[in-house]
């Protein structure tokens, strides 16, 4: 018989979620739910399912639930048989205890069968179905138990006096629709039923859901509720557009996910501030409006700030002017405050704040902000002539580097750090490189992000990174596992970004080397460079597998550590393109054989080739194909075309297959046998010196 399916709704209605983590909820208990229904089979485990997740309430609606899940044949393994039974063929003390554990009587019937390796007995069976609500049940526990729920708070249930539900916010109701049938099952003191409540203040009743599938059209019609997450923030975006006129929105995700989750009926209006509050600069008062007042900015077709402002309202009327004019008051004492700040912190320059960050600790390991400025300083010193930076420049960058740290700005607003450092900069006429390198030595601030431009901002940006990477690793706070809690991988690939996209040919091995080397004077610092280097290292195979190379590609250019990096891109270019090639897969299981070969008998091998001691024929011509070829692959390789290098190396394949079908190079005359491995070797040479394309036939 057909077992009949419907749509199956879930519903926790609660008290105000933290908005910064609605999104995260709301998928989780979705994808947990049906997890839970898929296990015992009512549901496919590919199944679709609609989260919904507003300030009130999180819910899920799972279509084609059936009432009841299958029965399913289960084959158990229960013991060896030579376990399960003595030599006269009677049950063991281990079979009898096993089956006593499984509830199994003494004479259940048992299989014989292998298990692959020996034989085994097993308890084969039927799996009866179970009910739906048996199924909600475990799957609802299951997921309120798996949320990841950024605090956990205690409250009375429902008739209670002791706090002893424990969810993210307090709960108040409970649905379980089967189609348009309750499903009784229970959570946190709630019993299921139908029942949800609308808007808090638009429509603060009670409103029954009829079927699963009426849910959100329901909320939206009598509750006043876009139930839907996505739904609500594409509203958002459509509505901030149209009031944003000839104006564009600036509209970061991390804001319209927030704002998305504080409201559940999104209405957009539109206010005005003070034009003269546009003279400061326009990212603090975009923060201001952003991170205080969950406000958006608007910029004209030149990106330049114009003085209106957007806020998105739980509250919809016909006569906003109040609201408006209550967020316009806030927003002016916000924006006074920016101004302030910026105005007072241009009265002192940076120069007379650096005395300050000797009494900030930046780590009680590592001494004093001031400390790790000179130490950068240091460093910088030494990397400027490297990357042709102005010497003069960069050490005035890398001194006054962090002393917006102590301005009032900074204080406010960390995010401008280093930005507002650019302002006052210019405000106290340091040099224009300078000034720019104040703020770019933090980039790249995520991944992809911007580099550093000029050659004085690099350099002290590597010198900051480097410096923060070594002394780390120098008082064991390296990165373990998924932890890392000062953005050394964020650091390190931020190094190798700009080593390898601003094309330094610099030695990485160097850059750590004199990193650690500030750290001379510092007690108790023990830093061992090879780790660091490893670690970067780590970081660039992750970084070039994410440009679109394989894992063996990668592989063939990187695990020989090179120590300059910068030329990877292009040597990773041509061995993909060589890979290609029709001749790319013998020659890579000819290179790797030459590899295998030198390895285990290289040390044998003699000083140089012996031509006259080479036999006519393959070898003879294997000697003399690699005589002609290796000028032409060195050639190619020091005008840095790897491609052409590596096409060259195509043309050997036939001498190559023809030397490995008629030589033996582990001949039993020494001699002989050492003049061979001296041959491969020079041909081993050319052949990786580009990379290691013996990697390829892995």
């Amino acid at each position: 018989m057909t077992v009949p399916a419907a749509t199956l709704l879930i519903e926790l209605l609660t008290e105000e979620l933290p908005p910064k983590a609605l999104a995260r909820l709301g998928t989780a208990f979705a994808t947990e739910i049906v997890a839970g229904l898929a296990r015992e089979g009512f549901v496919a485990a590919d199944a679709a399912c609609e989260g919904f997740a507003t300030p009130r309430r999180l819910a899920v609606m799972v279509p084609n639930v059936i009432a009841r899940s299958p029965d399913t044949p289960f084959r158990q393994k229960l013991l060896p048989v030579t376990v399960a039974y003595d030599a006269q063929g009677r049950p063991t003390p281990a079979l009898e205890k096993k089956l006593a554990a499984l509830g199994l009587a003494a004479d259940a019937p048992l299989t014989r069968a292998s298990d692959g390796r020996t034989e085994a007995l097993f308890h084969e069976g039927i799996k009866p179905g179970i009910d739906l609500s048996t199924g909600v049940q475990a799957a609802l526990d299951e997921a309120i138990a798996k949320l990841p729920i950024p605090k956990v708070m205690s409250y009375a249930g429902p008739g209670r006096y002791f706090n002893d539900e424990k969810f993210v916010r307090p709960v108040h109701g409970l649905i379980a629709l089967h189609g348009d049938a309750v499903v009784p099952v229970t959570a946190l003191g709630l019993a299921a039923g139908r029942t949800t409540r609308g808007h808090r203040f638009l429509a603060p009743r009670a409103i029954d859901i009829a079927t699963a599938t009426a849910y959100a059209p329901t909320l939206a019609a009598e509750g006043k509720v876009v139930a839907s997450f996505a739904a609500r923030r594409a509203a958002i975006v459509v509505a901030l557009e149209a009031a944003a006129g000839d104006a564009t929105p600036i509209m970061p995700d991390a804001l319209l996910d927030e704002v998305t989750a504080l409201v559940e009926w999104p209405v957009v209006y539109a206010g005005r501030f003070d034009a003269a509050f546009l003279a400061v600069p326009q990212e603090c008062l975009i923060l201001t409006m952003q991170l205080n007042q969950r406000y958006f900015a608007l910029a004209d077709a030149a990106g330049r700030l114009v003085d209106r402002f957007l806020v998105v309202s739980n509250v919809e009327t016909s006569d906003p002017s109040s609201i408006v004019a209550g967020n316009e008051r806030v927003l002016r004492a916000r924006l006074a405050d920016a101004r302030f700040f910026f105005d007072q912190d241009r009265k002192t320059p940076l120069e007379a704040r650096l005395p300050r960050l000797e009494a900030i600790v930046y780590h009680n390991k590592l001494g004093s902000l001031a400390q790790r400025v000179a130490r950068v300083r240091e460093l910088a010193a030494t990397l400027a002539p490297r990357l042709g930076a102005d010497a003069a420049a960069v050490d005035r960058a890398a001194r006054l580097a962090k002393a917006d740290l102590v301005t009032d700005m900074v204080g406010e607003f960390p995010e401008l750090q280093g930005l507002m450092g650019r302002y006052y900069a210019i405000n106290d006429g340091e040099a224009a490189d300078v000034a720019a390198a104040i703020e770019e030595h933090y980039w790249p601030k995520a991944a992809g992000g911007e580099l550093p431009r000029g050659a004085v901002a690099q350099t002290v940006a590597l010198a900051d990174k480097l410096e923060t990477m070594a002394g780390l690793f120098g008082i064991g706070q390296a990165p373990t596992g998924d932890k890392d809690p000062f953005g050394l991988r964020r650091a390190a690939l931020g190094v190798l970004r700009i080593v390898i996209e601003r094309a330094h040919p610099i030695s990485l091995a160097a850059l750590v080397r004199d990193a650690v080397a500030t750290f001379a004077a510092t007690p108790g610092f023990a830093a061992d460079p090879g780790s660091i280097v490893d670690f970067l290292y780590e970081r660039l195979r992750g970084y070039l597998r994410d440009q679109g190379y394989s894992a063996l590609q990668v592989a063939a250019v990187l695990d020989a550590h090179p120590d300059v990096v910068a030329d990877l891109p292009a040597r990773l270019a041509a061995v993909q393109s060589f890979a290609g090639l029709a001749e790319a897969t013998a020659l890579a299981a000819a290179n790797k054989r030459i590899v295998n070969i030198l390895r285990k008998s290289g040390s044998d091998a003699a000083a140089a080739v012996d031509p006259q001691r080479l036999e006519a024929g393959a070898e003879r011509d294997l000697f003399a194909a690699f005589e002609e070829l290796a000028p032409k692959v060195e050639s190619d390789f020091s005008r840095g075309d790897y491609a052409a290098a590596l096409r060259v190396l195509a043309s050997a394949k036939p001498v190559v297959d023809r030397y490995f079908d008629e030589v033996m190079v582990m001949t039993d005359d020494p001699k002989l046998r050492a003049n061979r491995l001296a041959l491969l070797r020079g041909v081993a040479h050319t052949m990786n010196r580009v990379a290691d394309i013996g990697k390829l036939a892995q």
